[in-house]
Formats: C-alpha cells, sequence, structure tokens
C-alpha cells in the first residue's frame, strides 16, 4: 500500500470528538518521522467527505492555516461540532481529545 494510502486509511478511523497528531499518523503507517508528508497528504486528500483531515492537527494542538477546510475558523468549527474541547490558547486540549494508538488498526 502507498505511503498516500496508508495516510487516508489511518485518518479515516479517527473517530467524531477525537484528533491525532501529524506524528502519531506518521507513526501509525509505519514512518515516524514523516509527519510533513502527512500534511502533504492530507492536503492533497481526494476522498474529501470520507477521510476527516479536520481531525489531524500538530503536536501541540494547533489547526491548519486559514487556506485549510474552507477557511479561517471552519477546522474549528468542524471539531467543536463534533465535541472536541479547546484550551484558551485555542489549541485542542489534547489531554481530553487525544485519539489513543491503542484504538487504531495498524496497517502494513
Amino acid at each position: 500500500m502507498a505511503f498516500r494510502d496508508k495516510v487516508y486509511h489511518i485518518v479515516e478511523q479517527i473517530p467524531k470528538g477525537k484528533v491525532a497528531t501529524y506524528g502519531q499518523v506518521a507513526y501509525l503507517c509505519g514512518k515516524p518521522r514523516a509527519a510533513r508528508a502527512v500534511g502533504n497528504a492530507l492536503h492533497e486528500n481526494p476522498f474529501e467527505g470520507q477521510v476527516p483531515c479536520h481531525r489531524v492537527v500538530n503536536a501541540k494542538g494547533e489547526l491548519s492555516g486559514a487556506f485549510a477546510f474552507g477557511g479561517r475558523n471552519r477546522q474549528r468549527e468542524l471539531l467543536q461540532a463534533e465535541g472536541v474541547e479547546f484550551l484558551a490558547s485555542g489549541a485542542v486540549d489534547l489531554k481530553r481529545c487525544i485519539w489513543r494508538l491503542e484504538e487504531a488498526l495498524w496497517v502494513e
């Protein structure tokens, strides 16, 4: 399976109300140092509506830039609608909302 396909397969598994980091997705794809490549794959997501890219944040819980998801606040709106909690800083509360790796199905 190609790396991008692995990324989409992993991100599809992130449940509503949870987020994963780019690094977590890279790790689950067998490329733990490929967080940036995960971001690139998600930016080019050909499966809009199927692969919930909005559920992936950086290691600090920060959201994507203004260009993503159709507007500056769109990712936050999508996550809040799913019950994701945010800190006063605007970052996702990773302690409460991080997707645990043991919930994931590994890919080969």
